[in-house]
C-alpha cells in the first residue's frame, strides 16, 4: 500500500460517518467501515467474553462481536471529542458507553476502510 497522508477534513469526515453509524445501531452501516480481513484489538473483547486474546480477525467475527456489544448496550451513543490524522491512519477520540473516554487507532487501506484497529479506554 502506498503511504498517503490524510487531511484533517478527510479524517473528520470518516469519524463523523463512523460515529453516525454507531449511533444509528445499524450493523450494516457500521461494518462498511472495515475491510474483510480486518484485525481488531480491544480490551472490551475480553470484557464481553467474546475472546480471551482481545483480538478478532476478519469481518464476520467482528460483526458478531459488534452485535453482542449493541445488545449489551442498547442505549449506546458515542460523542466525538477529537480526530487526529496520520499516514494511512487516524485516531478517533470519543465518549463511549457509560461516559467512558475511548480512542481508536485505525490503519486504513487504499479505499479508506479500517484494516487494523486498536481500541484504548
Amino acid at each position: 500500500m502506498e503511504s498517503k497522508t490524510m487531511t484533517q477534513q478527510q479524517a473528520n469526515e470518516f469519524a463523523r460517518q463512523w460515529i453516525g453509524a454507531w449511533n444509528s445501531h445499524n450493523i450494516d452501516q457500521i461494518m462498511e467501515h472495515y475491510t474483510d480481513d480486518v484485525e481488531f484489538y480491544s480490551p472490551m473483547i475480553i470484557q464481553l467474553g467474546f475472546d480471551s486474546s482481545g483480538k478478532i480477525n476478519g469481518k464476520p467475527l467482528l460483526q458478531q462481536y459488534f452485535q453482542i456489544g449493541l445488545t449489551a448496550y442498547p442505549n449506546l451513543s458515542f460523542q466525538l471529542r477529537h480526530v487526529l490524522y496520520g499516514i494511512n491512519s487516524l485516531v478517533i477520540h470519543y465518549q463511549s458507553v457509560n461516559k467512558k473516554l475511548a480512542s481508536e487507532l485505525m490503519q486504513l487501506n487504499e479505499l479508506s476502510k479500517a484494516a487494523c484497529v486498536m481500541c484504548h479506554y
